[in-house]
């Protein structure tokens, strides 16, 4: 199905784009952790490649595509060199970087629904497959740093809203088959858009109806 809808170089190097971009984040988190070199490369790593491995994993694509493709295990260590070096310069672009990143999230929650599709998983199943390859790296970022997952907290901008609408709409033109690059590629600018709005607006997601705590905030 993959195959049907991009060209193989062409989703290789989205797949490139996307996998950078997700590194530098856990680079940078990394950074802000002071932690080291080793440290700063194995955030990046598992922050790019998390989701995917785990997508893979599941469905039994074995051995995942991180460890048969050089260019995926490399790239999260370019993004390593460029924020241990130049992390400052990066910081301040951090806007254009949360802008790569809401593509990547985009692209990543079509091509793991579709994945998880083609190895012969539900409609559903797919979908939540789709989730967690655009925000399952993040996941494993945030709980290796120490920190409450971005994904769980009530006072960040909506990040997994955009990428389960992305995932819910690849699977519904699934179940009517009618999914191409036009359909696919509405999706993933569906979610990327969403995200940016997201971030603009600051939308987040509602916490518990009438809720009352006489616990202190973090």
């Amino acid at each position: 199905m993959l195959q049907q809808l991009f060209s193989p170089s062409v989703l290789h190097t989205l797949d490139l784009i996307g996998i950078f971009v997700f590194a530098i984040s856990g680079a940078l988190l990394a950074v802000r952790k002071n932690f080291d070199v080793f440290g700063i490369a194995v955030l990046s790593e598992i922050t790019a490649l998390g989701g995917g491995l785990f997508r893979d994993l599941i469905i039994g694509a074995v051995p995942p595509a991180a460890f048969t493709d050089l260019g995926y295990f490399v790239t999260p260590l370019l993004a390593t060199v460029l924020v241990f070096f130049l992390h400052p310069h990066v910081e301040r672009i951090q806007s254009a970087v949360n802008v790569f990143d809401a593509a990547g999230l985009g692209l990543f929650c079509v091509v793991g629904t579709t994945k998880a599709y083609d190895y012969g998983l539900g409609l559903t199943a797919s979908a939540c497959l789709g989730l967690a390859t655009a925000v399952g790296g993040g996941v494993l970022r945030d709980v290796l740093a120490n920190e409450v997952p971005s994904l769980l907290r009530w006072d960040r901008d909506l990040y997994a809203v955009p990428a389960i609408v992305g995932a819910a709409m690849v699977a519904l033109c699934l179940r009517f088959d009618v999914l191409n690059p036009l359909t696919s590629t509405t999706a993933a600018v569906t979610a990327f858009v969403l995200r940016l709005l997201a971030m603009r607006f600051h939308w987040r997601a509602p916490r518990a109806w009438h809720r009352r705590s006489t616990v202190s905030e973090e």
